[in-house]
């Protein structure tokens, strides 16, 4: 048996995180395709819808996206009638950002996307998506630690 990184590497924990994620996301975007929106616009229009008004920059740290990619949604969202961006009241270079009407309108309309999680678990042992989670979750704050200390 040749040991080559793709024999390695195919059957870890974090090639199947990454392929259950990749999974979840093409599912997410099939069924956001017919509503034109991608994944993150409708993160942003979820934490709107359930957050209220929200900080653009905190946007960012919540999604972990770059700021740049983060703009250019929004951009796409306003223009859409979906987002209003209005300047903060204390530091206008600040944006805080809200669903329009047109975008509280769409969010009622969209399918509930929790059907992902059900057809993917379902079934399944509840114990053993909690290990499994709570193994990724330990593993994640593991390898941010590591890259913070650099």
């Amino acid at each position: 048996m040749t040991n080559k990184p793709d024999d390695i590497h195919c059957g870890s924990v974090g090639a199947w995180a990454k392929r259950c994620y990749l999974a979840g996301r093409a599912a997410m975007e099939a069924m956001l395709r017919p509503y034109d929106l991608g994944a993150t616009q409708w993160y942003v229009l979820y934490h709107l819808a359930h957050d209220g008004p929200t900080m653009q920059r905190d946007l960012v740290r919540i999604l972990q996206v770059e700021r740049a990619t983060l703009s250019a949604i929004i951009g796409v969202l306003v223009r859409k009638g979906l987002v209003e961006q209005v300047p903060d009241s204390v530091d206008q270079r600040q944006k805080l950002l809200r669903m329009s009407a047109a975008g509280s309108r769409l969010w009622g309309e969209l399918p509930d996307l929790a059907v992902i999680h059900s057809i993917a678990f379902d079934g399944m042992d509840h114990a053993a998506v909690t290990a499994a989670v709570e193994v990724l979750r330990t593993a994640t704050e593991r390898l941010e630690k590591l890259t913070q200390r650099k």
